[in-house]
């Protein structure tokens, strides 16, 4: 496609295709059917010159005394110039009938060195197809040459009239294929317009849908993609609020604690001991504010896996979780039971999906509680002992910053479980909660195996047994 054609627009190009594409089948077939038409003209005249020839050699009245006083109609060959040749070239005509153009391929057939001859012989008048025979006279052949100029007249008018059907169905091909372009690129148009809409307005209107057809399913594409945006553009709304609502409060702190001490500072200081409980309030507050910007920037990390996901085992995965958890876990204990498991993902955000679980069931945990982690086949569970979630709570659990209203007393941004979902999601699966019976809460996390992946080890059951 040249660079001409690619400015051209689509209704344009399409025209232009149709024209051309009918213009080459127009032409190839008439040129297929003025072929065969001259060539049965030809052998037709052929056939028949040939056929008049040979009865007219084998006729008694064919021979050289008697030719000159013989009209050619009497030999059959009334519209045709007709002659007896003889060996050394001279030649005897029909009475009122010119010579018909003569040869050396004539004189061959006169002289018995061919059977005969069938050639086309131009002159200043008109082409000839003249045919040469013997004749039971020895040393003799009769010569009947018949003009081409009503064969060749009858293939003019019959070129002229191709050239014109072509021309015509070219034209009627070309404003065919622009009314179906226009036709058919009117949905393109509309979803055109609806895309320069929500550029230009920032409105995320859907465009209605008509039909069952490939544009009907990419509008249908198009609106599906606006309620995606619309839905992506509510949940950067919701974080960015909930994110500013959250940073506020450790923020007020941090700087009302340092207001203190700055007065303190002016008015000759604090204390030793309140000056050192102080610090430490305005360090656990710098944590706070550090452990919430670091969730909110996993939840920003709303994307699929693509930074190379690898084989992991889910079951060192839940190791390496737990004994990071069993550091800040105080009295809490751990009842560790796993098999393997081969998924396909990225080792630290399972990591740090299984972390917040396990930080979730210590949080609620009594003091010397037991911690419950069991992974058989595709699904994590873990079990607390704490007083379990409410039926109202359950639905809002993974809901970023939700907090139950018995949570609102404990550490935490209402974060983790919000971004544990996310990395079961990226990852293909699932998580859900749900609360036991006689108290505590479950939380089952649910992971695909590695699609085509090793052979998984033999199974092993391993125990953190109370520790």
């Amino acid at each position: 496609m040249t660079a001409q054609t690619r400015r051209l627009s689509l209704a344009a190009r399409v025209t232009l295709l149709a024209a051309v594409a009918v213009g080459l089948a127009v032409a190839v077939t008439s040129a297929a059917a003025f072929a065969t038409v001259r060539m049965q003209l030809y052998d037709g005249l052929d056939e028949s010159l040939v056929q008049r020839a040979r009865e007219a050699a084998s006729s008694d009245l064919v021979q050289r005394a008697t030719l000159e006083g013989v009209p050619s109609a009497a030999l059959g060959a009334g519209d045709v110039l007709i002659a007896l040749v003889t060996a050394d070239g001279t030649g005897t005509t029909a009475r009122g009938v010119p010579f018909p153009p003569l040869g050396a391929a004539e004189t061959a057939v006169a002289r018995g060195a061919a059977k005969g001859s069938l050639r086309t012989v131009a002159t200043e008048e008109s082409d000839y197809r003249v045919v040469a025979v013997p004749t039971p006279e020895a040393d003799a052949a009769l010569v009947l040459a018949q003009s081409l100029e009503p064969t060749q007249r009858t293939l003019r008018g019959l070129g002229t009239v191709l050239l014109l059907a072509g021309a015509v169905g070219v034209l009627l091909a070309a404003i065919s294929g622009y009314a179906v372009a226009r036709s058919g690129l009117q949905p393109v148009r509309r979803l055109t317009a609806a895309a320069e809409d929500v550029a230009r307005t920032d409105q995320l209107r859907p465009i209605a849908v008509t039909g069952d057809d490939e544009i009907a399913r990419l509008a249908a594409a198009f609106n599906e993609m606006l309620v995606a945006l619309s839905a992506s553009r509510e949940r950067q709304r919701r974080l960015v609020a909930d994110a500013g609502h959250e940073l506020r409060t450790p923020l007020t702190a941090l700087r009302t604690n340092l207001d203190l001490l700055a007065q303190a500072d002016a008015r000759g200081g604090l204390a030793p001991q309140a000056r050192a409980e102080l610090l430490e309030d305005v360090r656990a507050q710098v944590e706070e504010l550090s452990s919430l910007v670091q969730d909110l920037v996993e939840l920003a990390r709303d994307e699929p896996l693509h930074r190379g996901p690898e084989p992991v085992d889910l079951a060192d995965v839940v190791a390496q979780a737990v004994h990071r958890v069993r550091r800040r876990a105080g009295t809490v204990r751990f009842d560790v039971r796993t098999q393997p498991w081969l998924v396909v993902g990225e080792p630290q955000a399972l990591e740090r999906a299984v972390v917040n679980l396990l930080d979730n069931a210590v949080k609620w945990s009594p003091p010397h509680g037991v911690v419950s982690v069991r992974l058989a086949g595709d699904t994590l569970e873990v079990t607390d002992q704490g007083p379990g979630i409410d039926e109202a709570d359950l639905p809002y659990v993974f809901e970023r910053f939700y907090r139950a209203s018995d949570a609102r007393r404990l550490p935490g941004s209402g974060l983790g479980l919000a971004i544990t979902r996310q990395a079961a999601e990226r990852h293909g699966g699932s998580v859900v909660a749900a609360s036991r019976e006689g108290g505590g809460t479950v939380f089952r996390l649910v992971l695909p195996p590695a699609p085509r992946g090793p052979a998984q080890a033999p199974q092993r059951v391993s125990r953190v047994a109370h520790s």
